[in-house]
């Protein structure tokens, strides 16, 4: 029984690997919305096994990432311009919600892993390195929700922020929008030291708009 388990966490860590660099770059817009993953060619780019690849699928497909039809396959999910705008309209409420139920001021060593996060966010934007400052941007939010105790709360941010992989992509290369990113993470990291909730939960609100215009764009002229 012990060596079975080991086997069924190994494979489910390879899964999980395998989905996690397939979100990212999805994430990235190295995959793009409605953009085909054809199972044979994963398998060969990644050397895994069929099973594994359509596991890594079904992953995705459960955080809305992808998309699988019958009979067709899989592709990067795409979004019409009402499915962005009720996806955000709920991000709002569960972000602005989580931010509010932070109890402030955020004493500094609670506070600390946040700061630390931001300054590698910092040197990967000044790097150009955008894997970096998207593993950066995402830990970040991770740590800055995760000062919430509400456990379910956090879980639905974290759910809904991940169905937004493809729709991020847009802004991910912009090197203006990564700048507003940086100065609004440290805007937020201020508000907490100073306990400014209202303060939090404007930014939080604000930071959400860039990736959800600059799709809704993209559709009215696409």
């Amino acid at each position: 029984m012990g060596g079975d388990g080991a086997v069924r966490t190994r494979a489910a860590g390879i899964v999980a690997e395998l989905a996690a660099e397939l979100e990212e770059e999805i994430a990235l817009g190295l995959l793009h919305p409605r953009e085909r993953l054809v199972e044979d060619d994963l398998m060969e780019r990644f050397g895994a096994k069929r099973h594994v690849v359509r596991s890594a699928l079904a992953t995705l497909e459960s955080r809305g990432a992808v998309e699988r039809r019958a009979n067709v396959g899989a592709f990067v999910r795409s979004y019409t311009a009402k499915e962005v705008r009720d996806l955000y309209d709920v991000r709002t409420l569960l972000e602005a919600s989580c931010a509010r139920s932070i109890a402030v001021p955020v004493p500094p060593e609670r506070l600390d892993p946040l700061v630390e996060c931001q300054q590698a966010h910092d040197a990967a934007v000044a790097a150009q390195d955008r894997r970096a400052a998207h593993r950066a941007n995402l830990a970040f939010h991770a740590i800055l929700f995760g000062l919430s105790d509400n456990r379910t709360l956090v879980e639905a941010v974290r759910h809904h922020a991940g169905m937004t992989s493809s729709i991020r992509s847009l802004t991910v290369a912009d090197d203006q929008y990564l700048l507003r990113a940086q100065a609004e993470h440290w805007e937020m990291i201020r508000a907490l030291q100073e306990g400014d909730r209202d303060r939090l939960v404007r930014v939080c609100v604000a930071h959400l708009e860039p990736s959800r215009d600059a799709y809704l764009r993209r559709l009215a002229v696409g």
